[in-house]
């Protein structure tokens, strides 16, 4: 450890945040190794600024630490700089709370968040001294495995990974560590660990399925080859939400982070049933917190880390059922210790006087929405179930309030969309404009300000538009050129993001074992951290592509019919594929499906847990 400190040391001035490297953090953990069974190095695939904003690490960090015999460390994807420098003065990566090299623990885990941070995963398995494929890494230890979003399919990553723990992971890392504790003293084979870790629901272990393809290049067999691997991987699923493990402290970076204030889940899953959202459909079901349990972790965390910001963690903060009562009850701890409370996450169609009135003191700069698409008919497509009335009932009020700025984010590409579809998101934003000059001077704010982004439809697995393909790149191009020509007030601002990226996101989203290859290539080439717009080297990817015989078009923009079987038909995240394939037929009809609040859907939760944990279980 000493040496490897020494040489950290010397390099900590020939880098940008050199905080970002040597741990020590306040709330971090330190363990005696001697007293240690287990250890787990928690990768996170990005750089610190971003990985410590995640909520995930924070949790599953906590609550493996919570065992004596147990430590997880924390080690994140080094930027450019500091990367070249550790391979040149041979410095493996490191976890940061003991800096030992991360391939002497027993278990190196990385959390898939985004499909843009694969190549970063192959650079830390590379920088950490090991081989980038599963079928190389011979030994027992170390097993590295995948959990978070992405892992809905996998795929397209499946020979880098040892296995991959599906759906919410609070209980089954628990059980896979404890295995792992049990069997250690046997000094078992990788593959006899592997068997017995497929036993356990949620663990999904991609060397023990073979992947048969038909002659058109679509997926004809996903079959298990050992009896101890499951036909389908069911994902986990945390029953008691108001009682499963929360951490009572974080680690407080010395270092500016991304969301760098504490964090308290309110709500996890989504009632509304967005055709579009992967998360609202692969967090089902929908499950809220007390509100004295959410008062409680509150002021825990604030005395514990010292952070004088809290945000609310949720897809929808504002659908907990109790949300005015629960702004009330925080507010007599966060006002008397001048904490701000921040909400993300607001839906447009339940905004209220009330709520606006209680947010005020956090957001008096702007308010953010995401109608998504610029005309009713596109959002009954899209399911967003938000009119235009509720749309400009929540700016009127937003703007006698006094807020000048308003942020509007929509997709461009979506399914059924028409060229009425795309003017109509100039369109609304002119409007939002006009309804601001109607209020009165002395209550309005000073000026206004409308902002549009727009991001490319990428379809995502286990949602309805599974099946529809992305647009092509210069049909997005001429739709962003219809939007820049309806704008005609200086008020609106019209930005949008890159379509390479989201061409690129939508192979990875629905990609099969043939992208594993793809991945590779385009890391030799030198793809990495392809999420920072610095960093992202599309026509290196298209020569990868090239390389690899494989075609983009194939997975990003061709339609697939409802028999095919998916990549991931493998892996049930409990939305039944039925459910899947009537939403897309009523988006191609614009007929809207209610929320789970006002009555179930069918989408095959109850089913799977005998309606005990649906919102509309009534």
């Amino acid at each position: 450890m000493k040496e490897i400190q020494q040489k950290i040391e010397r390099l900590l001035l020939k880098t940008q945040k050199p905080a970002r490297y040597i741990g020590g953090e306040l709330g971090s953990v330190v363990k005696d190794k001697d007293k240690v069974d287990v250890r787990f190095a928690f990768c996170f695939p990005d750089v610190y600024d971003v990985g410590m904003s995640h909520l995930g690490m924070k949790i599953l960090y906590g609550l493996k630490n919570s065992r004596e015999n147990w430590w997880c460390e924390r080690a994140f994807m080094p930027e450019k700089d500091f990367e070249q420098q550790m391979r040149e003065n041979d410095i493996p990566l490191y976890a940061l709370e003991s800096l030992d090299p991360v391939r002497d623990f027993d278990f190196i885990g990385f959390t898939l968040q985004y499909e843009l941070s694969y190549t970063n995963v192959l650079e830390m398995l590379d920088l950490a001294g090991l081989p980038v494929f599963s079928r190389d890494r011979k030994n027992l230890t170390p097993i590295v495995v995948g959990g978070g979003p992405c892992v809905c399919n996998p795929e397209p990553v499946a020979d880098f990974f040892d296995l991959f723990i599906i759906g919410e992971g609070e209980e089954v890392n628990i059980e896979l560590l404890e295995l792992f504790e049990r069997m250690k003293p046997q000094n078992p084979t990788k593959e006899q660990f592997l068997r017995e870790a497929a036993k356990i629901e949620g663990i999904y272990v991609p060397a023990f399925y073979d992947i048969s393809y038909n002659d058109d290049g679509t997926v004809r067999e996903i079959a298990p080859n050992v009896p101890e691997a499951p036909a389908r991987v069911k994902k986990r699923v945390i029953k008691d939400f108001d009682s499963v493990y929360y951490p009572e402290s974080f680690v407080v970076p010395f270092t500016s982070i991304v969301h760098d204030r504490a964090v308290v889940e309110v709500l996890r899953g989504c009632i509304r049933g967005c055709r579009f959202c992967q998360a609202g459909f692969i967090y089902r079901p929908f499950r809220e917190k007390n509100i004295d349990t959410i008062a409680r972790q509150t002021r825990c965390l604030c005395e514990q880390t010292g952070y004088e910001q809290v945000s609310l963690s949720s897809l929808s903060t504002s659908d907990h059922p109790q949300i005015e009562k629960l702004l009330d009850t925080l507010a007599d701890y966060t006002d008397s210790e001048n904490i701000n409370l921040s909400l993300p996450s607001l839906r447009i169609d339940n905004f209220s006087d009330e709520l606006l009135e209680k947010i005020a003191s956090v957001r008096k700069s702007g308010l953010t929405f995401a109608p998504e698409a610029g005309t009713q008919h596109l959002r009954d497509v899209i399911n967003k179930n938000v009119t235009e009335d509720e749309i400009m009932n929540t700016c009127r009020m937003a703007f006698e309030a006094g807020y000048g700025t308003v942020k509007l984010y929509f997709m461009l590409g979506l399914p059924e969309e028409r060229d009425e579809d795309v003017i109509g998101i100039a369109q609304l934003a002119q409007k939002i404009v006009d309804l601001y000059f109607e209020i009165p001077k002395e209550q309005r704010a000073s000026t206004i300000q409308v902002s549009l982004s727009t991001a490319t439809f990428v379809p995502k697995p286990f949602t309805p538009f599974e099946f529809e393909p992305q647009a092509l790149p210069e049909e997005i191009d001429r739709r962003q050129k219809l939007i820049m020509d309806a704008i005609h007030s200086k008020k609106i601002r019209f930005s949008y993001h890159d379509q390479k990226i989201s061409k690129l996101e939508a192979v990875l989203a629905r990609g099969d074992r043939k992208i594993c290859d793809v991945i590779y290539t385009a890391w030799k080439k030198g793809c990495t951290l392809d999420s920072w717009d610095e960093y992202f080297h599309p026509e290196l990817w298209e020569e990868a592509f090239e390389e690899c015989g494989v075609s983009r078009e194939f997975y990003a923009n061709r339609r697939r019919e409802y028999d095919e079987i998916m990549p991931w038909s493998h892996l049930d995240y409990l939305v039944s594929r039925e459910f899947l394939i009537r939403e897309n037929k009523k988006a191609h009809a614009a007929e809207t499906t209610r929320n789970c609040r006002e009555g179930c859907s069918g989408c095959g939760i109850g089913k799977a847990y005998g309606g005990t944990y649906c919102a509309g279980k009534s």
